[in-house]
């Protein structure tokens, strides 16, 4: 229930290990162990300066790490991963990518680069409240400014504390170097969430080292976050509303959804009273509209938990708060994967930010400016980066790229995937699955037709590629309690 989770654009996908040849040597690098990854992976970093116009200044470190291919005979193109958030740290979720990417890694290397401000790149990481901190205060938005005034002021202070070099733009040199370094010609890059932000970067400024592109929920450069989450956020939920008024065992077992969602938003704010997920004790707080918009929006990533909804809201239409705070929670018990916030408003508040006045997208009916006037009151006074005018832009693709959307995700919906790859020309070809949520390359078939795509012989034969495997994916039906089951 923790607000700062709520900025959160997590990536979901189970660990698993990949071989490494035990007689290999990598010059530059060190062996190493990453968690998630059974057996040893390769680490290293570049030196790269702090700021780009300095190049004599502070330096930082860019660490990185390959997950080996299998075989001896690998290919040359390794495949970039460029984690979400922003604020995430490749390296952390390794165990997670050598899953989603498990194989391709048959004949790649698999490159995890912890982006400047993140990981073990000048990490940018604000302190964490309490696991047992009271839910009066986890949900009160005072503190979590003062918290980041506080963190901003702590950061600043360090080495590496100018927060002015840490956009999208300046970081992706950084990956340029890294492929130097390996002795790459080319990459095929792969990016998730905030990740296709900075693949889409990679590939404007270094078009040529670019093999295949895969792009998995897409939040292109022109996309104003905060103000795009409040549209995207209520067609997700509107959609749970129509799914379940059209089926008909979900529309007799909670009549009253839609109604009895705009009753609950007319009494807020009200106290309510929630057991503490760790410590079990019954608390009481005040709930208001942006807690409970923050607490509905986290499930809607996931269609499974999206499905718990009906249930959950028809509760709190009662007054009881309990299943929806479990399903808010549901994606935060695993740190790996947790956001620098340090790193998270340096972009944001450089990218982002500062255009939220021009932003045209409609403000959600439920949701309003909640998010954007977080981002906002968040923005203020947090040092800002020059970004340059065509960061925003979108070139023609240099290589075949697949662009991926979920027709459930509340975040990077299919409308940003379509207009990308519009923008992205011929050599872009747009799949959507339209139950899916947020992030799609973790369904089975599609791993399987991500590695056709990046080893197919040439574009036209990746462009061909059958990735439409999962349109026919059904959304999961309204969750039913057995108990409720058992007594019809």
């Amino acid at each position: 229930m923790q607000i700062h989770l709520l900025l959160a654009a997590l990536l979901a996908v189970a660990p698993t290990a990949l071989p490494v040849q035990a007689a290999e040597s990598r010059p530059g690098l060190a062996p190493c162990r990453l968690q998630g990854v059974e057996h040893e992976a390769w680490c290293g970093s570049v030196r790269r300066p702090l700021d780009p116009a300095a190049p004599q200044g502070v330096q930082i470190d860019v660490h990185f790490a390959v997950l080996p291919a299998l075989a001896r005979n690998r290919k040359p193109d390794p495949v970039f991963f460029f984690a979400g958030g922003p604020g995430q740290s490749a390296i952390e979720i390794a165990g997670s990518v050598a899953r989603l990417l498990g194989r391709l890694s048959n004949r790649r290397d698999i490159v995890l680069i912890d982006q400047r401000g993140t990981g073990r790149s000048a990490p940018l990481v604000c302190d964490e409240p309490s696991p047992t901190q009271p839910l009066a205060e986890a949900v009160d938005p005072a503190r979590l400014f003062i918290r980041l005034a506080d963190c901003r002021a702590r950061l600043q202070k360090l080495p590496h504390g100018d927060l002015r070099h840490y956009t999208t733009a300046v970081a992706m040199p950084d990956a340029d170097a890294v492929r130097r370094l390996l002795g790459a010609d080319k990459v095929n890059v792969v990016g998730g969430s905030y990740g296709t932000r900075a693949a889409l970067e990679y590939m404007r400024q270094f078009p040529h080292t670019v093999r295949r592109a895969v792009l998995d929920g897409v939040a292109p450069p022109d996309m104003v976050l905060p103000a795009s989450f409040s549209t995207d956020n209520q067609a997700a939920l509107d959609a749970v509303f129509t799914a379940c008024e059209a089926d008909p065992a979900c529309a007799a077992r909670y009549p009253a959804l839609r109604s009895g969602w705009r009753g609950l938003l007319a009494t807020l704010p009200r106290d309510a009273g929630v057991a503490h997920p760790l410590t079990g004790e019954v608390q009481h707080f005040t709930l208001t509209r942006d807690t409970l918009l923050g607490l509905v929006r986290t499930p809607l990533y996931v269609p499974a938990l999206a499905s718990a909804l009906p249930l959950a809201l028809t509760e709190a239409a009662h007054g009881r708060f309990e299943a929806l705070a479990g399903l808010a929670t549901a994606l935060s018990g695993d740190r790996a994967g947790a956001l620098a916030e340090g790193m998270h408003f340096s972009v944001v508040c450089a990218e982002d930010a500062p255009r939220l006045a021009q932003a045209t997208d409609p403000p959600g009916a439920d949701f309003g400016a909640a998010f954007a006037d977080i981002y906002r009151r968040a923005c203020t006074g947090w040092p800002r980066g020059e970004v340059p005018a065509a960061f925003y832009t979108l070139p023609p693709s240099p290589a075949a790229t697949l662009v991926l959307s979920g027709g459930a995700d509340p975040v990077t919906p299919p409308r940003h995937g379509e207009r990308v790859a519009q923008a992205l020309g011929a050599r872009a070809r747009h799949v959507v699955v339209p139950q899916a949520g947020h992030g799609v390359m973790a369904l089975a078939c599609l791993r399987d037709a991500i590695f056709r795509f990046v080893d197919a012989a040439n574009d036209d034969e990746a462009l061909n590629v059958d990735a439409d495997c999962a349109r026919a994916l059904p959304r999961p039906p309204a969750f039913v309690p057995v108990a409720a089951e058992v007594s019809r």
